[in-house]
């Protein structure tokens, strides 16, 4: 059963959302998987796409899913520190995009060393367990209640 918000009524940490509340993440997503689809064509096929084509390829999904996680996230309503913890995922991914997209901008190298930054902290974030509203060992966020004792 679900509450007026979408979100499970049950007591375990995760919640899972209706199908209303995932439509938007789970169509950035979708397209994000398509375009990553392409980009592999690109590498099997160049010659089928314009020059420079690979810049927007890559950039692309790296972007879409950034916007997918941010969408999920606030869909989740977590609280606020996870929220901070996100939107920085979010930008390193931005970051990587804005890397691939403009290689040779001379702010390209800056760009792809933020976005190395900015994942390397989010893993050590996960390893030391911050914020402590996150559960141990959830990189994929899916929770299940613990076991009950018989």
């Amino acid at each position: 059963m679900t509450s007026f918000f979408g979100f499970s009524n049950n007591c375990g940490m995760y919640t899972r959302l209706n199908r209303a509340h995932r439509a938007l993440p789970v169509a950035l997503g979708a397209i994000t998987i398509a375009s990553v689809g392409l980009l592999l064509v690109w590498d099997f096929f160049p010659h089928l796409f314009p020059l420079r084509a690979h810049d927007s390829l890559a950039a692309f999904p790296l972007a879409t899913i950034a916007l997918a996680y941010v969408a999920y996230q606030s869909a989740h309503r977590p609280a606020r520190l996870e929220v901070v913890k996100a939107v920085m995922l979010a930008v390193a991914f931005l970051f990587w995009a804005a890397n691939q997209y403009w290689p040779d901008s001379p702010q390209a190298t800056l760009f792809n060393d933020i976005a190395i930054a900015l994942f390397v902290f989010d893993v050590f974030l996960v390893i030391i367990g911050w914020p402590n509203t996150s559960l141990d060992g959830s990189f994929a966020e899916t929770f299940s209640e613990p076991p009950q004792k018989r």
